[in-house]
């Protein structure tokens, strides 16, 4: 044999003889790892279970569906759910959802809820008692009542609102539940009739006094009185104030030329 063959034969042994190490290694620890009821995966490498088990230490043990309970033929999850009527306890079971009085069974069967007229406290279902000139609503929380118009909640009562002469019901869902008509204003607990005084017409604002001056006219005790304009001045926007003309300055009731 040459040297140079000699050389060639070990080169092969130190570059070959791993990789058929690894691969004499790697066929045997495949096939022990592919337990039973398992399939190579259909994408990649590796496996996994069969549909019906799951993967439990190195093993693919069969599931084991509780009572009341069904296969979901699922690859994912645990590979059962409850049946309509029972919800899962503790990942382990199924037990059955507990309709009380006054209530129904909820479309996905996992829980329940209160029937109108009903509300839910605790795990029961107490009916809604609707006091005499009350009505039943629907709330975010389950049923409840509210008063007829005219009458408002004192307590657990409806009691009618005790609207004044010259007043009526402002449908307010809080605060004052009536008005005063137009032409009048709120006196304890009244409605008062407005008094124009002369030189003054009606302002139906929901403040003040009722009235208001005419233009050229200023409130007072009496009512309105004329505005005694100074040289050099104006009325203003509202009609019943002054102010100087430009270049003028107020001052001390008078409208002085500005320096």
């Amino acid at each position: 044999m040459t040297p140079m063959l000699a050389d060639a034969r070990i080169l092969w042994v130190v570059f070959m003889g791993p990789i058929f190490a690894l691969l004499l290694l790697a066929i045997p620890a495949f096939a022990q790892t592919m337990p039973e009821n398992a399939s190579a995966k259909s994408y990649g490498d590796g496996w996994e279970c069969n549909i019906g088990y799951r993967l439990i230490a190195d093993n693919c043990a069969a599931i084991v569906v509780p009572k009341n309970a069904y296969e979901t033929n699922r690859a994912y999850g645990e590979g059962w759910e409850c049946l309509h009527g029972f919800r899962e306890v503790d990942e382990t079971g199924c037990v059955a959802v507990v309709v009380p009085d006054g209530g129904f069974l909820d479309p996905s069967g996992k829980r329940w809820h209160c029937l109108r007229g009903f509300i839910k406290i605790d795990d029961t279902c107490q009916e809604v008692v609707v006091p005499e000139n009350g009505y039943l609503v629907e709330t975010s929380y389950g049923s409840g009542w509210e008063c007829d118009r005219g009458f408002e909640q004192v307590d657990n009562l409806c009691n009618a609102i005790a609207v004044p002469i010259n007043g009526f019901l402002n449908g307010s869902g809080y605060g004052q539940p009536w008005t005063c008509e137009r032409g009048y204003f709120e006196q304890d607990g009244l409605c008062q009739a407005i008094v124009i005084p002369e030189f003054a017409y009606f302002d139906d604002a929901t403040y003040g006094k009722g009235w208001k001056c005419q233009r050229g006219y200023e409130a007072s005790v009496a009512g309105c009185k004329a505005i005694d304009i100074p040289a050099n001045a104006h009325l203003d926007r509202s009609g019943n104030r002054w102010d100087c003309n430009r270049n003028f300055q107020k001052s001390k009731g008078l409208c002085r030329l500005k320096n």
